[in-house]
């Protein structure tokens, strides 16, 4: 791993590129960087009032970090030069390399760069706000702190818009990688989590280059008790869905990376604004706030409201305990319902003391505080009769030691200068009511187990499929229950003798059997029955009787995250109901069972209204083998079982989709 210290707090800064270079000069200006510029040009004497050198030869010493405006060509030279005289490192902000199809320059860049850290090709740069060092040629949205967050992106746009987030979110780094060449997204957001100035991590990603390497930055956040949360872009990419499986279109899309992040107990949000609220929580809270949460407002409408929005995120508020209902009925009297969310009514309104103990007696049997509360607009309002209660907030959560997250219902309600006053005091208040739902839930994602690791990935090859009875060979092998059986390579061949009806007759060969008519259920004999068109051979089953359940069970090697395996409710209509989840191996029994009850049908497996209980411990068996067959033999790519029929004792595997190197 390069140390990329001196590149992200330099302390003398080299600008290479007359027009960029100026730009650079500013802003470290503008935010009162100390240390020495140095502008490097062949012709100018001078660039932003500041001495020009000739060349990079020239200068008083090696500088800690370069910012290279000039053209591709040139900078690969440039980065040669800064690397043999020992600089810290480089931002190479030119275009036209790797995403140009250019790929053999960019890997004569690599070589130039040796073992001196470059952010880029195709890169915007890097803003330390701790420092005032901008390696940084344009406007930007941020002011000096004393501690923050890092934001890190693959796109530079996306993190150019949310540097000017006016949401009150103290920024320490931004950062980006470009075509990430030589530093990583993993070595990247790791140098910045070492500063002990960063208090928590944001991510725009694209694409993981090194899921292993993103598993231990986890694991180096959750040691350092600092947050990070993700956006993944890519989710609908038409191209990780293949024609031969279920799985590959259920399991598609961002499937995956949301269960690596899920299992690594990053956070993962789906838009900017929720990514910087939920950075402001873990700015001042930390990672892994609690799940029970209280609301509280002054109307019966923003109390409904927030249970109706909350509800899609699978936020719940636990009934009020006995307790803090009597101690809220002495303040409020009978007249207000005394409930989670709980409306307040406006009898408080204004009274300080009685505010404080209505806020502070609610907020103390949870872990969280919803106080729903849009300030006037100052420039026709005046807000003051609303301090109070802001007042309140803050002295409830010092109070209880809880969390108190004042909201605005309407994101524009709640100035900047207001939230910032509220961080001042420890308090993070959120803007907008939907998009604070979604940065709680994230902020509650559990921590992942340190030190786990996704397996290895493998790169594309030419696999083969098993026929089913080949495929069933090998789930008997693993110990998988299947039925009893026999093949044959013609219908006349086969003989029910030593079977016990009815029978599943299969035509050998096809991907999706029923598509294909290559399925006959219920028989008792094989007497009428004729030859299936297509068919390899045939396949002789005793039908599994008194199954409650069906589930699909896929697991398929992944590009990135080694192996993944899905699960959820099978049989003809899989597709249709679309009720999966996804884990990235290895995972265990326990954790198989835990993501297989985030199915939106869960209940009807676990004997809702009176249904037999389907013995979904034994599917978690089953796939705990299956997921061990595939890390042990690395010429398995898939296996896809769908069905299992599920009984209430022992689950068997009636279908088998397998491909193989």
């Amino acid at each position: 791993m390069k140390d990329l210290n001196r590149l992200l707090r330099p302390k003398s800064i080299a600008v290479l590129g007359a027009g960029w270079a100026l730009n650079v000069i500013e802003q470290c200006r503008k935010m009162g960087f100390v240390g020495p510029v140095w502008p490097v040009h062949p012709t100018k004497t001078e660039i932003g009032g500041l001495k020009a050198y000739a060349s990079l030869a020239d200068l008083p010493e090696a500088p800690d970090a370069t910012f290279i405006g000039v053209n591709r060509l040139a900078t690969v030279d440039v980065v040669a030069e800064l690397a043999a005289m020992g600089a810290g490192g480089a931002i190479c902000f030119a275009s036209g390399w790797t995403e140009a199809g250019e790929p053999e320059l960019q890997a004569r860049l690599i070589a130039a760069a040796g073992d001196m850290p470059i952010l880029g090709p195709n890169c915007y740069g890097v803003i330390n706000y701790l420092d005032g060092a901008l390696l940084w040629p344009d406007q930007h949205g941020g002011i000096r702190v004393d501690s923050g967050v890092a934001l890190v992106s693959q796109s530079s746009n996306i993190v150019i818009n949310m540097g000017m987030q006016q949401r009150g979110l103290p920024v320490a780094y931004v950062a980006c990688l470009g075509n990430a060449a030589v530093v990583g997204l993993a070595d990247l957001a790791g140098a910045l989590l070492d500063d002990p100035r960063v208090t928590a991590l944001g991510l725009y990603i694209e694409g993981i280059d090194d899921a292993r390497a993103f598993a231990a930055l986890a694991d180096k956040a959750r040691a350092a008790g600092k947050g990070v949360v993700a956006i993944k872009s890519g989710k609908t990419e038409s191209s990780r869905t293949a024609a031969a499986s279920h799985t590959a279109s259920l399991a598609g899309g961002g499937a995956a990376s949301s269960a690596f992040l899920r299992q690594i107990g990053v956070a993962e949000v789906n838009t900017p604004s929720e990514l910087i609220e939920t950075l402001k929580i873990f700015h001042l809270h930390g990672p892994q706030i609690g799940t029970r949460i209280c609301s509280l407002s002054c109307s019966g409408g923003e109390a409904g409201l927030v249970a109706d929005l909350a509800a899609p995120f699978g936020i719940d508020f636990p009934p009020v305990p006995q307790a803090t209902h009597d101690r809220l009925f002495n303040v409020l009297g009978s007249i207000p319902t005394i409930a989670n969310p709980l409306d307040y009514h406006t009898f408080i309104w204004g009274d300080g003391p009685k505010t404080t103990e209505v806020f502070s007696a609610m907020l103390e049997p949870y872990d969280a505080g919803i106080y729903i509360i849009d300030s006037p607009r100052v420039d026709r309002c005046d807000p003051s009769s609303y301090q109070p209660a802001f007042d309140a907030i803050v002295a409830a959560q010092k109070a209880t030691g809880k969390i108190a997250l004042p909201v605005a219902l309407i994101a524009e309600n709640f100035g900047e200068a207001r939230v910032g006053a509220m961080m001042d005091q420890g308090v993070c208040a959120l803007l907008g009511l939907e998009t604070a739902l979604a940065a709680i839930k994230a902020a509650q994602t559990l921590p992942g187990t340190p030190g786990w690791r996704p397996a290895a990935a493998l790169p594309p090859r030419e696999t083969r499929m098993l026929t089913e009875a080949e495929g069933k060979a090998l789930l008997a092998e693993v110990g998988v229950p299947v039925p009893r059986a026999m093949t044959a390579k013609n219908l006349s061949d086969l003989d029910t003798f030593g079977l016990t009806a009815p029978f599943a007759l299969k035509g050998l060969g096809f991907a999706h059997k029923t598509e294909a008519g290559a399925v006959r259920l219920g028989l008792t004999s094989l007497e009428g029955q004729v030859e299936m068109a297509g068919a390899s051979g045939y396949l002789l089953e005793e039908m599994v009787m008194g199954a409650v359940a069906e589930i699909l069970l896929g697991l398929q090697r992944d590009p990135v995250y080694g192996v993944t395996l899905t699960l959820g409710m099978g049989g003809v209509t899989a597709e249709v109901l679309a009720d999966t989840v996804t884990l990235v191996l290895p995972a265990s029994e326990s954790q198989v069972l835990d993501a297989m009850r985030r199915l939106r049908l869960w209940p009807l497996l676990d004997g809702y209204r009176g249904r037999a209980r389907a013995d979904m411990a034994a599917v978690a068996k089953i796939a705990v083998a299956l997921g061990a067959a595939m890390l042990a033999d690395q010429s398995l790519e898939e296996i896809e079982i769908n069905p299992i029929l599920v009984r209430p004792q022992g689950a068997v595997a009636v279908d088998a989709l397998i491909r193989k190197v």
